[in-house]
């Protein structure tokens, strides 16, 4: 081979080598010009408190909790006074009239706020209003020619999508991170139990201080707001979440009008549908949410909802698991008459219900809880009337006390435990041993039966499969 041939191939085959890396960059996400256009608006928040912020100290890095946390970046500083601190998050101008999103955490507890942005500028922020349920507060300043970011009005987020993220993770102003969605409608029930938000996993490198800043999509509109990381070390590991915009739009409408929020209330306290529950309910698979206890005088009690009612659908929407339900509930205006589809005794129906309303500081919750499985008689368990003094603690009616389980029995095999008081077999209410036998006596064999107890104070249903 001559030397200019040597030469020619060489040149070849770097041509090939640039055209392939040509190719690859033209297939990756370009975010230069969102950077560009949409970091002025997203700012700096200073927080100055006394005393300690309820629920929280001023860890150091290997002071974070190795689970599921709200992050926020406290300063180490040292304090003015034996009780003042600092702390700073991130946030987002949303109007030219000096509206800001940011976290409720970033903001609680807080004497004073201070805004800054990228070009330098700082302004004293109003808490217009704050919502823990979703973790948002929505501030104002006082300024002129400020940038905005437009809030997605989609709701068309993908999984596999690319986000950015902008923030002041560890106080390092204007950070830019990015990523992929790696799952929609993560249900992460706070310390009260509550569910209202229906996170966005990715997994944007987001850290302490990121707290309340915008996440992106390649159309620089703000599809998110960063919220919280699992972590073991402090720092991401490629688990973090974010409220997703249609929450973000309910809660700052309402905020910016009436400086609270009223979301939509059902009254019911709810749990899974397991294998075992969906086949004694009717059902083809596990799905719903299954509805153990009703407030009374709620919305659901109300509409004529039933415990053991299985909801499947709401206002339109299904309710693959019961942790959907608080979801969709939740951003219905009060007041609104929707559809509603259940299984009951195996057959769907729908039910119309006005849907109630739940103020922020309302103690009124949608819970789920775990199923697990039961039964009993020919069922393997050994009853008596429930004490007075328990039906009465608990708010029963009537109800059999479960004296002993026997072992391989049917109930045993199903989880019931001694010490549970049974209250429904089936569809057939149970108030006495009398009426628990002849629910017992009317099961045919190797049919499955959804059973109502209560446990420990708590309402669940069991789903119970007997032997042939």
């Amino acid at each position: 081979m001559t030397v200019m041939t040597r030469l020619a191939s060489f040149l070849f085959l770097t041509a090939l080598l640039l055209a392939g890396r040509s190719a690859v960059a033209a297939q990756l996400p370009e975010f230069r010009d969102i950077v560009k256009q949409s970091s002025p608006a997203v700012v700096k928040i200073i927080v100055e408190a006394s005393g300690p912020r309820p629920g929280q100290g001023q860890p150091g890095p290997q002071e974070i909790p190795e689970y599921l946390r709200r992050f926020f970046e406290f300063r180490g500083a040292p304090p003015q006074t034996p009780h003042q601190r600092m702390g700073m998050g991130s946030g987002f101008i949303i109007s030219d009239e000096g509206l800001i999103v940011t976290n409720n955490h970033v903001v609680e507890g807080a004497d004073s706020v201070l805004v800054r942005m990228s070009d330098r500028r700082e302004f004293e922020a109003e808490i217009i209003g704050t919502d823990p349920r979703s973790d948002l507060a929505l501030l104002r300043i006082d300024g002129r020619n400020l940038p905005v970011l437009k809030l997605d009005a989609s709701d068309e987020l993908d999984v596999g999508e690319w986000v950015l993220a902008i923030g002041s993770p560890f106080g390092l102003d204007y950070s830019v991170t990015a990523g992929i969605v790696s799952a929609k409608g993560r249900s992460l029930p706070t310390e009260n139990g509550e569910n209202y938000v229906p996170f966005i996993q990715t997994d944007v490198a987001i850290n302490p201080g990121n707290s309340g800043g915008p996440l992106f999509n390649l159309d620089g509109e703000v599809v998110g707001v960063n919220s919280q990381i699992f972590t073991r070390s402090g720092g991401s590991i490629g688990l973090s979440f974010a409220i997703p915009v249609s929450v973000v739009r309910n809660v700052v409408a309402q905020l910016e009008e009436n400086g609270r929020v009223t979301r939509g209330w059902l009254g019911v306290t709810i749990q899974d549908v397991d294998k075992n529950l969906a086949e004694s309910f009717g059902l083809d698979r596990p799905q719903g949410a299954l509805v153990v206890q009703l407030a009374p005088g709620g919305p659901a009690d109300e509409a004529g909802l039933r415990e053991g009612d299985v909801i499947i659908s709401f206002d339109g929407r299904d309710i693959p698991t019961s942790s959907h339900l608080p979801h969709v509930v939740g951003l219905i205006a009060p007041g609104s008459k929707v559809p509603v589809v259940v299984m009951r005794d195996k057959k769907r129906k729908t039910i119309k219900v006005e849907v109630g309303g739940l103020d922020a500081d309302d103690s009124y919750t949608l819970t789920s809880g775990s199923a697990s499985d039961e039964q009993g008689g020919r069922l393997g368990l050994i009853v008596e009337e429930a004490p007075a003094g328990a039906l009465e603690r608990f708010g029963l009616s009537g109800g059999v006390l479960v004296r002993e389980v026997i072992p391989e029995g049917a109930a045993a095999e199903a989880g019931v435990l001694a010490g549970d008081i049974i209250t429904l077999i089936g569809n057939k209410p149970v108030k006495s041993v009398e009426a628990f036998e002849q629910a017992v006596d009317g099961l045919g064999s190797g049919s499955s039966v959804p059973l109502r107890l209560m446990r420990r104070g708590a309402p669940m249903f069991i789903g119970l499969k007997l032997n042939d």
